[in-house]
């Protein structure tokens, strides 16, 4: 059977709107790590370093804020601290919203940005087989334990835009589903996901306008892990397109068109492709049969991007003439479906040159 590896995190993070990013990066020397915040909500994209009082271990976690400011995780033996950083001129400053300590073994990681981009949460995974879940920005006294959750926790899907409604993937009793983690309700938990009760069934992104789900699961297949679609609330089964499957390829869904209420199979859906070729962008709606390929822009931080309402998808990237840029790429045309073929017949998919790809801009 094979073994489930998770998605590569993307190399950068971006707030729930796309007005801020942040990540790290190498400095100057090539040697250290430094935090870097952009600014994407101007008419021009633009990055600020935020170096601190000495380099940052390349394990650090970055996350942007809706009011510009980065908050950075830091670990030093077992004590976790959070601390918000700002530019101040040609220095950054930073301040410091407290701790967590977390006993030998346990892991803690900054969950996706939450909703209003206000506020901050984590998980902390126990050797013994639950997680914890942790306002870390944001609350009224720094870190706040909000409560806890039998079994080992991955993923983090925010379900509304409130930030109340956590989906989390729970190992328990050897399978693994996706639960819904009511944040206001002291982490009350209720199933989300569950294919066949011998499938793993993990939620890989939501998006709450519509309602539509990407999930991966083994139901399909025993033993490979695949990519389909279902939206929630409904009854209708999860399908699992041969679109999103190709044998040579693993697809990753980063990106949701927002803003199509109650219609989900008329979202577009920005892929991260991962096959011998390298690495490329996937497109592709529910009401689709095939997906489209078009060649990820030089300089882009993988797994990184977001659509606007209007169906444009945009791209951050960095290269040495340009250290901080957006490259926008257009949904396919709404009547790509007419190739039926894709559905049954898998063929090896090249992706097009995105300078030369009709559907892109740059």
């Amino acid at each position: 059977m094979a073994r489930y590896l998770p998605p590569p995190a993307p190399e950068c993070v971006l707030t729930r709107d796309g007005t801020y990013a942040a990540r790290l990066t190498l400095a100057a020397d090539g040697e250290s790590w430094l935090p870097e915040r952009w600014t994407l909500g101007g008419p021009e994209p633009y990055v600020v370093p935020l170096p601190g009082n000495q380099p940052e271990e390349p394990d650090a976690e970055v996350q942007p804020m809706s009011d510009g400011r980065v908050l950075i995780h830091r670990t030093a033996d077992l004590r976790h601290t959070f601390t918000l950083l700002y530019p101040t001129g040609p220095a950054t400053g930073e301040l410091s919203v407290g701790s967590v300590e977390c006993p030998d073994g346990e892991s803690l990681r900054l969950l996706p940005p939450a909703p209003d981009g206000r506020r901050a949460y984590a998980v902390a995974v126990s050797p013994g087989g639950s997680t914890a879940v942790w306002l870390v920005a944001g609350g009224p006294c720094g870190p706040e334990h909000l409560g806890e959750i039998r079994g080992r926790c991955s993923g983090g899907v925010w379900l509304d835009h409130e930030g109340r409604m956590l989906a989390l993937d729970r190992e328990a009793g050897g399978r693994t589903k996706t639960v819904v983690v009511d944040l206001a309700r002291g982490c009350e938990v209720s199933p989300l996901l569950q294919i066949s009760a011998e499938s793993d069934d993990r939620l890989v992104t939501a998006d709450p306008d519509s309602g539509l789900l990407l999930i991966r699961s083994d139901a399909p297949s025993p033993g490979r892990h695949r990519l389909g679609w279902g939206v929630l609330g409904s009854t209708l089964p999860v399908r699992f397109p041969e679109g999103l499957c190709p044998a040579e390829c693993v697809m990753t869904p980063f990106a949701v068109q927002p803003g199509q209420v109650l219609t989900p199979e008329a979202c577009s859906v920005a892929l991260r492709v991962d096959g011998v070729g390298g690495t490329w962008i996937g497109l592709w709606r529910p009401a689709d049969r095939r997906v489209w390929h078009v060649a990820a822009p030089a300089g882009w931080l993988t797994g990184a991007g977001r659509f606007d309402e209007g169906g444009e998808l945009r791209l951050p990237y960095a290269t040495g003439e340009e250290p901080c840029g957006l490259a926008t790429v257009l949904a396919p045309p709404a009547d790509a479906a007419a190739d039926t073929t894709a559905d049954s017949a898998p063929v090896p998919v090249r992706p097009v040159p995105l300078q030369q790809s009709p559907l892109a801009t740059v």
